[in-house]
């Protein structure tokens, strides 16, 4: 898929079934996620992926939306640890992976922490690493085909302010 065809029809999705993704795809996407850039290379994260039922519940227990979490075939938290821009550097990691997800036909969802502590507990989290976004992905409730339309025609769909609103041009 083309970078700009991914960026323009990607979506957050919350349906998804809760069949366990391939191993391969798995080490895939948090592969991309490595491969992020950070700042000054500093490469502040950590990918947490938890194994046992009882920890994803721990987990969903802390995030907004459980039910993304509850319901995901794959479940990855993103903690960070130093100073600097590094929840910046969780939001590149994290945006690399959805990506990621959606390249391989996956429906995914950032999902935002409502209980630090909790997410702290749930993920084993050391005393100078602090959880900043929960990723699930799965296979789509709704397979979507991203080729149905062109990347141009992805934007103009988009729920999104149009560019005259978004951008200021300086002289």
């Amino acid at each position: 898929m083309e970078t700009i065809l991914a960026i323009a029809s990607r979506r957050d999705e919350r349906g998804t079934l809760p069949d366990p993704l391939r191993n391969e795809v798995v080490l895939r996407l948090l592969d991309a996620g490595r491969l992020s850039g950070s700042s000054k290379n500093g490469q502040p994260w950590v990918f947490v992926v938890p194994g046992s039922r009882a920890r994803i519940e721990e987990l969903a227990a802390a995030v907004f939306v459980p039910d993304n979490i509850l319901n995901a075939g794959l479940v990855v938290a993103i903690l960070v640890a130093g100073k600097g821009p590094v929840s910046l550097d969780a939001g590149r990691a994290a945006q690399s992976v959805l990506l990621a997800a959606w390249a391989e036909g996956l429906a995914s969802c950032p999902n935002g922490i409502a209980d630090i502590d909790a997410a702290r507990s749930a993920l084993d989290a050391s005393e100078d690493e602090t959880p900043v976004i929960v990723l699930s992905f799965g296979l789509p409730a709704k397979p979507r085909d991203p080729n149905v339309r062109s990347a141009a025609e992805w934007s103009e769909r988009a729920n999104r302010k149009p560019l005259e609103e978004v951008v200021r041009w300086l002289p």
